[in-house]
């Protein structure tokens, strides 16, 4: 099985490494599974390591480092090449990055449920998709059953 090549932005990962048992904690038995490659770039890289540190989440440098841990060996870098290559104009230029991602790094999906980003679904040659869209497209690619345990919801709280 081939895995999908997903550009996950910041907000989606932060809920899937640090809230386990969130409407996204599918994500991360997805990409153990082998059944989405999730791809980062440096940039996208950097971001992540400066959010996880927010006083707000409360982590020390070895609970950052042990949620570093469980998602970037299972990522594929990407190297945004120079001259970058044409994406949509973006409202929000932090957004750059991740649209650069995923067409530089050829994405089946960008993840997102930012308003900004979703705004451009109609512009960019990458989909964007929210989360839930994603999940209902990893259900259906394959002919997966309700029975993969990569792709289902997450028990009611």
């Amino acid at each position: 099985m081939t895995p999908v090549r997903a550009v996950l932005d910041t907000n989606v990962l932060l809920s899937v490494l640090v809230f386990p048992a969130g409407r996204v904690s599918w994500l991360r038995s997805a990409w153990r599974a082998g059944r989405v490659r999730p791809l980062v770039s440096k940039d996208t890289t950097a971001e992540l390591i400066r959010v996880l540190a927010y006083p707000k989440f409360r982590l020390d440098e070895a609970e950052r480092q042990d949620l570093l841990d469980d998602y970037l060996p299972f990522c594929e870098a990407v190297v945004i090449p120079s001259p970058p290559p044409a994406i949509p104009a973006c409202r929000d230029p932090f957004d750059r990055p991740l649209l650069l991602l995923a067409t530089a790094g050829r994405a089946d999906a960008l993840v997102t449920g930012d308003a900004d980003l979703l705004a451009l679904v109609n512009e960019s040659a990458v989909p964007i998709v929210t989360p839930a869209e994603f999940r209902d497209r990893l259900r259906t690619s394959n002919d997966l059953t309700e029975k993969d345990p990569t792709v289902r919801d997450p028990p009611p709280s």
